[in-house]
């Protein structure tokens, strides 16, 4: 019928009806799959096209999805799933044996203590979490879930289950304290489809800081729910990944057990091991993961207009409030055409001001540039700079509040900073460069350093990088500890970090 497929649960089978105007109860007995929006009743294709979702009223569909119980729809729906169970006893089977296979033969190249499951309470996590514990026969194992704040309710919920129901297991749980989602959207912008920096403030540098903590600067494995179906972009990962370039946190390989698996594998493994899953699936989320993401598909801004009303509301009238700001004439269209899931840069933004470099060459001294600051110069700043080498404040003219960086090598002066008086320029530093080959190329980097000054939203980006665990945010300060810092550059080089700065990317502007 279809390249893949899921069940549809008989949570949802009232609302399939509401949508196609069928008569109630008139889909209970009926076989019926989904791939996206074409659902198969019965083996007969219908397809659930926008204009469904649009012309749907959606206080009375609300109103007769409480009313109406939906336990009317289960019997013919658990006896249908048994049928499909039976009949795929055996490849069920043949892809457990293959994952176990895989896990047990990546797992012995790791400390058992060193294995961490990440656990985001989708339904590929929790399979993936079921499998490996099964595989290695090892109930205690570490998961950590990243609660972005921005979960589904029934994730929460789920997640709290879980952990009832596995009382053996490490569950840690990483979030970002520090920061408000809305507020960082009102600073920033909400994210968008090339832009979602909520990835790495919310799910990618909590889960850092927990790693760190738990594990110092050791390596680990991590053992994630990825398939290469998802999307075109993880269909181009590797099945063990070591690579530091395509690792978002530098100090875990990543495993992915179920990563040729279909749709209809992991539900065949959630039916068929009898796995408690998380209950967004059954009202016909396809995919549970942050509800207001930009990747979020039509049906699932329909559902969450349904099911999470308050929400929906509130995120809609913030966005139409954003498109006013930042000038768009037609606000309501821009918002309700999903085109601020496409919205590129800072334009409109104030604080697009900061990632703007501004400089001007220094006309006394050679390879010197003097850099606009957006604050004052202080040792935050200065601290900034111990990627490049040793601070040494000693050697430089005190009566200037210089500070010399030395090789790390060679222990020769290769940068000198200081605070500055400007014309233009309310707070200024003046970089030189000296003793060494590519002048521009150092002074380069230390112009992404200066940005990351000026522009720093805390986004926790270069946290992740750091596999040294050098670099850490407290408070509204960044901080690299020179004990720690390998200087190997990498939160520096454009290669792991265009700009220096992830902020270059959300806030540059034509």
């Amino acid at each position: 019928m279809a390249s893949d497929l899921r069940p549809v649960f008989p949570e949802e089978r009232l609302l399939l009806e509401l949508l196609l105007k069928f008569e109630p109860l008139s889909l209970a007995e009926k076989s019926i799959w989904a791939n996206k929006n074409r659902y198969y009743i019965d083996g007969h294709s219908k397809v659930i096209t926008a204009k469904n979702y649009e012309a749907a009223d959606i206080e009375q569909v609300r109103k007769i999805l409480q009313e109406h119980a939906q336990e009317k729809y289960s019997g013919a729906f658990k006896r249908h799933i048994q049928d499909f169970l039976t009949v795929n006893r055996h490849h069920l089977q043949s892809i457990i044996d293959e994952a176990h296979q895989f896990i047990r033969e990546e797992a012995s190249k790791y400390p058992a203590e060193n294995i961490v499951l990440s656990f985001s309470g989708g339904k590929d996590s929790t399979v993936t979490a079921d499998i490996v514990t099964k595989a290695l026969s090892n109930p205690s194992l570490v998961h950590i879930f990243g609660n972005t704040t921005l979960e589904f309710p029934t994730t929460l919920t789920y997640a709290e289950r879980f952990r009832k129901n596995h009382p053996q297991a490490i569950f840690q749980i990483a979030q970002n304290r520090e920061q408000n989602f809305m507020d960082m959207c009102k600073v920033i912008g909400p994210p968008a489809r090339m832009m979602r920096w909520c990835c790495s403030m919310f799910k990618t540098g909590p889960i850092t800081r927990v790693i760190s903590n738990l594990y110092r600067n050791q390596q680990i494995l991590t053992f994630y729910g990825i398939r290469r179906y998802e999307s075109v972009s993880r269909s181009k990962y590797n099945r063990v990944e070591k690579n530091t370039e395509s690792v978002k946190i530098q100090q875990q390989t990543v495993a992915a057990p179920i990563f040729n698996w279909k749709d209809i594998d992991v539900w065949l493994y959630i039916l068929g091991e009898k796995i408690d899953f998380n209950d967004a699936y059954r009202l016909g989320y396809d995919r549970v993961g942050c509800w207001c993401c930009p990747n979020n598909n039509k049906r699932a801004q329909f559902l969450s207009n349904i099911y999470m009303p308050e929400r929906s509301t509130k995120w809609r009238n913030f966005l139409i409030d954003f498109a006013h700001e930042i000038g768009k004439e037609d606000a309501e269209v821009y918002v309700g055409t999903g085109k601020w899931k496409a919205r590129q840069g800072g334009n409109g933004l104030p604080a697009a001001k900061t990632v703007k470099l501004q400089y001007t060459n220094c006309t006394s001294e050679e390879h010197s540039k003097i850099y606009k600051l957006f604050r004052p110069y202080d040792d935050e700043l200065v601290n900034m700079f111990v990627p490049f080498g040793k601070l040494a404040p000693e050697l430089g003219r005190r009566l200037l509040h210089e500070t010399v960086v030395l090789d790390i090598h060679t222990n020769v002066p290769i940068l000198s900073i200081q605070p500055f008086k400007q014309d233009d320029y309310e707070h200024a530093v003046k970089v030189k460069t000296m003793n060494v080959k590519d002048h521009d190329a150092l002074q380069r980097m230390a112009g992404y350093q200066i940005r990351k000054f000026n522009a720093c939203r805390r986004c926790l980006k270069c946290e992740s990088l750091c596999r040294t665990g050098a670099i850490s945010i407290i408070g509204d300060s960044y901080c690299i500890d020179p004990q720690k810092c390998i200087h190997c550059q990498k939160c520096m080089n454009a290669k792991y970090l265009a700009g220096g700065c992830m902020m270059d990317k959300y806030l540059r502007t034509k």
